[in-house]
């Protein structure tokens, strides 16, 4: 349409830029977290609107087809997605951007060969051999991970026969097919480097498994902002270079941060199965002798309490007990019992996860606690409840090397003076290794759905 000029589009442009990096400043913390998201969904907006309204589009009703499908599926997909779900959710989301940049990098190359001589523009070859590689392993590994916490697939490390040499030979021979489409800048090698992306995604992923899935994610996150950003120096568009650039950035930190919390290098997330590092355990559910308490019991424990910490874990989440668990705090405090919650920063399947989770049912930020800041406090509590978490209060991260595991940072719940579990079953967490927490004298179990347990141990902290 070329309604606005070329200096108001640059203008625009940034303005929208500056809007995605005050987004994701603001998504550095809880309080400012909404505000942060709806700053960078504004700037979406403007950007949206910048494209239609400063450059001349072809195939106008196929793309308004397109966004006007795309928010049918996604709007009714967000409003109904639960907690639980969000990993798959991003996921998923991760998955589509890199594809999504791949093939807009298989059209500009085709529209590069039909231009002339395709070799003629080498910097736009080396971007294009890049997106379609990296965009394409990042849209089948998030499919991979997406099935995986979604149970579609086991979420345990498959490693098939020969898995190493065939993982290395798929990046060297991409890695030659993208040389190649560099040097000579054909159609055909663009399809076949996809293709060669697609397969080296499933197998960089697949012998992925337990606790290091949601890590790969946030890898892959920051494979789709570098394939971004590339498409950006593909189509002479500085914005999506920059928006591309910051995701590509703060996912490489957030995979280093989230690698760091388990004690585990990123090399030995993703290969470490190739190695015999894998991180599958055991899945069957121990017959060994427990503790076992009624909710009575959990009841006459915190109700005589000076100080309780809350543990929340993905149990938590998949039982919706959020709202239930502050409740109880509430009526513990209101008799003068102090309560905090610790947080790990892997706890769920996301950083973040138990945070948003409590925030969603009111908990008081100060409340949350980070693991540096709890762990000195486990020796003055007198009782840690932990729901539905297990392997980020797991003893074997500092005991047994031969757990996967072993090195990870956890909470030290085994400090305090009582711990009670709230469980379904004796079943692994999600790393697939048994807890010997669990078998502790100072140990007591509570199994059942967490939510049922929680209001039953409600309503007898209010009959005491």
């Amino acid at each position: 349409m070329n309604v606005l000029s070329g200096s108001w589009t640059e203008v625009l442009y940034l303005a929208a830029a500056v809007c995605f990096i005050l987004a994701l400043k603001g998504l550095s913390g809880p309080k400012t977290a909404r505000r942060g998201n709806l700053i960078g969904a504004g700037g979406a907006v403007v950007a949206l609107l910048v494209t239609f309204l400063a450059f001349d589009l072809d195939h106008i009703p196929l793309i308004l087809l397109a966004i006007v499908v795309g928010s049918a599926l996604a709007v009714p997909a967000a409003r109904k997605v639960q907690m639980t779900q969000m990993p798959q959710l991003v996921a998923l989301f991760n998955g589509v951007g890199g594809g999504a940049a791949a093939v807009v990098a298989i059209l500009e190359l085709a529209a590069i060969g039909a231009g002339g001589d395709a070799t003629s523009d080498r910097g736009n070859l080396a971007a294009v051999a890049f997106t379609v590689l990296v965009g394409s392993i990042s849209f089948s590994g998030s499919c991979v991970t997406f099935a995986k916490l979604q149970e579609l697939m086991t979420t345990r490390p498959v490693v098939i026969p020969g898995a190493a040499p065939l993982l290395v030979g798929g990046l060297v021979f991409s890695v030659g097919i993208a040389v190649w489409l560099f040097a000579v800048g054909q159609l055909w090698l663009g399809l076949l480097l996809l293709v060669l992306g697609l397969a080296v995604g499933v197998m960089v992923v697949l012998p992925v498994g337990g606790a290091d899935v949601p890590i790969v994610i946030s890898l892959l996150n920051a494979f789709t902002g570098l394939t971004v950003a590339a498409g950006g120096f593909v189509l002479h568009n500085t914005l999506l270079l920059v928006a591309g650039t910051l995701v590509g950035a703060s996912g490489t930190i957030l995979t280093r941060e989230m690698a760091a919390a388990m004690g585990r290098s990123v090399g030995g997330v993703m290969f470490g199965a190739l190695r015999g590092g894998s991180t599958a355990g055991s899945t069957a559910i121990s017959d060994r002798p427990v503790k076992s308490v009624t909710p009575d019991d959990v009841a006459i424990l915190l109700g005589y309490a000076r100080k309780v910490i809350v543990v929340p874990g993905y149990g938590l989440a998949v039982a919706q007990a959020q709202h239930t668990i502050r409740e109880l705090a509430e009526q513990l405090e209101a008799k003068g019992i102090e309560v905090a919650y610790g947080i790990h920063p892997v706890a769920g399947r996301m950083p973040g996860h138990m945070n948003v989770l409590l925030a969603e049912a009111n908990v008081p930020y100060e409340a949350l606690k980070e693991m540096d800041e709890i762990n000195p406090e486990f020796k003055t509590a007198d009782v840690v409840l932990v729901v539905g978490a297990n392997d980020v209060v797991n003893p074997a991260a500092k005991t047994t090397p031969s757990a996967p595991i072993y090195g990870m940072p956890i909470l030290e719940v085994a400090d305090a003076q009582q711990v009670i579990f709230l469980k379904r079953s004796m079943r692994p967490g999600f790393a697939g290794i048994e807890n010997e927490l669990l078998y502790d004298p100072k140990t007591s179990l509570l199994f059942g759905d967490a939510k049922d347990s929680l209001t039953k141990v409600l309503g007898a902290v209010k009959a005491l």
